[in-house]
C-alpha cells in the first residue's frame, strides 16, 4: 500500500494511508467471518452510495506487516472552505482491544487533519449493554425506557473503550442521552442464530408472531426475492410508510436504485429486496445487506390495506430463515427506540421486533472530536449548529 509513515510510539512504528480497494476489501473479507464482522456501512462500496461525500480507504498495520485495521472515511465538506468533516459510519474497522489505542487512532486522526478535516466523528465497534427480549417485555410501563432496566449483559470492553476515548476528548453525539444525535442508531435488535436449528428459531418467536406467520400462510401470501426492476414499488410503499408511522428518512429512489447497484457490482447478491404478495399485489418490502457472517434487516415498507394477512412477519421469518440458512451468525433487524412506555406511539417498532426473540443491543454509539486548532473549533461548532437544524 502507498503510505505514510508515523511514529506512534518509540517502540513500535505503524504504517499508515490509503490503501487500494482490493487490499481493503481482502482485508474485511478476513475480518467477515463472526457476529462482530464490519458493518456493512464500512464497504468501500458504500462510498459510492453516499452523493455529496467525497472519501478516502485507509489502513494501518505495522511496518513490513498486514494490515491491522482499515477505515472507510466519508469527507463532507464545508462550504466556502477547504475543510472536511470526516465521518467513520460504523467504523474504523479495528482491534479496539488494544491495550495501545493510541498507537493507531492518534496517526489516523493526524493523517485526517493533514487531509483537511477539522473534526472526526466515529463509531466504535464493541457493544456496551444488551437485554433481553423476555426482560423487556416484561418491564413495560409509563415513563419508563431501557435505562431503567438493568441490563441482562455489560461489556466491559464496549466499558473500557468508552471510557478510553472520553479521557481523550472525545465526546459522545448528543452526550449520555439515550436519544442522543447519531446518525447510525445507538440501540439495535439482534436475533443470534448460531448454534440453532430453524426449529428454535421457531419456537423464540413468541405467539403473536408465531399466529402472524400462520395466517399469512393460509391467506396465500406469497414471498419472493425481486429485483432492481421492484425498487419503484419498494418505494411508493416507504412513502406510504412514512406517512402512516410519522417519520421522513429523507432518501429518494435514485438513492435506493444507486445502493442496489452498488452493493451488488461489488458483491452479487450483497443487497436483496424481498416482496410480501397476496392475490398478485405487493403488499411489502424490505431490503436485507449481507456481509460475510452478518446479515441485516436494513429497511422495511408495508400496505395500508390488507394488514391482516400479515405480510411483514411473513417477510421476515423467510428473511430470517434465508439468513440462517446462508450460515449467518447474527440477524440483526437495526435500530429500535429506547422507550418502554406502550402510550408511546415509538414502542410499537421496538413490541414488533421483540417478537422475535432476541435482544437489544446498545452500541457505543458515535463520537465526535474537534482536531487541533481554533479554526477548526469553530468550525465543529458551526457543523454542529448546522446539522441540529436539519
Amino acid at each position: 500500500m502507498s503510505a505514510l509513515l508515523v511514529t506512534a510510539a518509540p517502540a513500535r512504528a505503524l504504517r499508515l494511508g490509503p490503501v487500494t480497494p482490493e487490499a481493503y476489501r481482502a482485508f474485511l473479507a478476513a475480518r467477515s467471518t463472526g457476529p462482530d464482522g464490519p458493518s456493512f456501512l464500512q464497504l468501500p462500496a458504500w462510498a459510492r452510495v453516499k452523493d455529496g461525500w467525497s472519501h478516502q480507504l485507509i489502513g494501518w498495520g505495522p511496518e513490513g506487516g498486514a494490515l491491522t485495521g482499515a477505515a472507510l472515511v466519508l469527507l463532507r465538506p464545508f462550504p466556502g472552505t477547504r475543510k472536511y468533516f470526516a465521518y467513520l459510519p460504523e467504523g474504523p474497522v479495528a482491534d479496539w482491544a488494544d491495550p495501545d489505542l493510541d498507537g493507531w487512532l492518534d496517526p489516523l486522526l493526524k493523517h485526517l487533519r493533514a487531509s483537511g478535516a477539522f473534526a472526526v466523528r466515529i463509531g466504535p465497534g464493541p457493544a456496551f449493554r444488551r437485554w433481553d427480549a423476555a426482560t423487556l417485555k416484561a418491564s413495560t410501563g409509563p415513563g419508563r425506557r431501557l435505562a431503567d432496566v438493568l441490563a441482562g449483559e455489560v461489556d466491559p470492553l464496549g466499558t473500557a473503550v468508552a471510557e478510553r476515548l472520553r479521557a481523550r476528548g472525545w465526546r459522545r453525539c448528543g452526550g449520555e442521552s439515550e436519544d442522543g444525535a447519531d446518525a447510525q442508531p445507538r440501540f439495535v435488535y439482534q436475533v443470534p442464530l448460531t448454534g440453532r436449528a430453524p426449529d428454535d428459531l421457531w419456537t423464540g418467536l413468541n405467539q403473536e408472531w408465531r399466529r402472524n406467520v400462520r395466517k399469512a400462510r393460509k391467506s396465500g401470501v406469497e414471498i419472493t426475492v425481486g429485483s432492481a426492476a421492484d425498487l419503484p414499488e419498494f418505494y411508493r410503499l416507504l412513502r406510504v410508510t412514512e406517512e402512516r408511522d410519522g417519520f421522513r428518512l429523507g432518501r429518494s429512489l435514485a438513492y435506493y436504485e444507486r445502493q442496489y447497484a452498488v452493493l451488488n457490482a461489488e458483491h452479487p447478491g450483497r443487497m436483496k429486496l424481498y416482496l410480501a404478495r397476496h392475490e398478485g399485489e405487493i403488499l411489502a418490502a424490505h431490503t436485507m445487506v449481507t456481509v460475510g457472517r452478518r446479515v441485516w434487516y436494513q429497511t422495511g415498507a408495508s400496505a395500508d390495506h390488507r394488514r391482516e394477512v400479515r405480510p411483514s412477519n411473513a417477510l421476515q421469518w423467510r428473511m430470517m430463515l434465508d439468513a440462517h440458512a446462508a450460515g449467518a451468525d447474527v440477524y440483526d433487524l437495526r435500530g429500535v427506540p429506547s422507550t418502554l412506555d406502550p402510550d408511546d406511539r415509538a414502542h410499537g417498532l421496538l413490541r414488533w421486533k421483540l417478537g422475535t426473540g432476541g435482544q437489544v443491543v446498545e452500541t457505543l454509539g458515535e463520537w465526535e472530536i474537534p482536531l487541533q486548532g481554533t479554526t477548526n473549533h469553530t468550525l465543529h461548532r458551526a457543523f454542529q449548529a448546522y446539522l441540529a437544524r436539519r
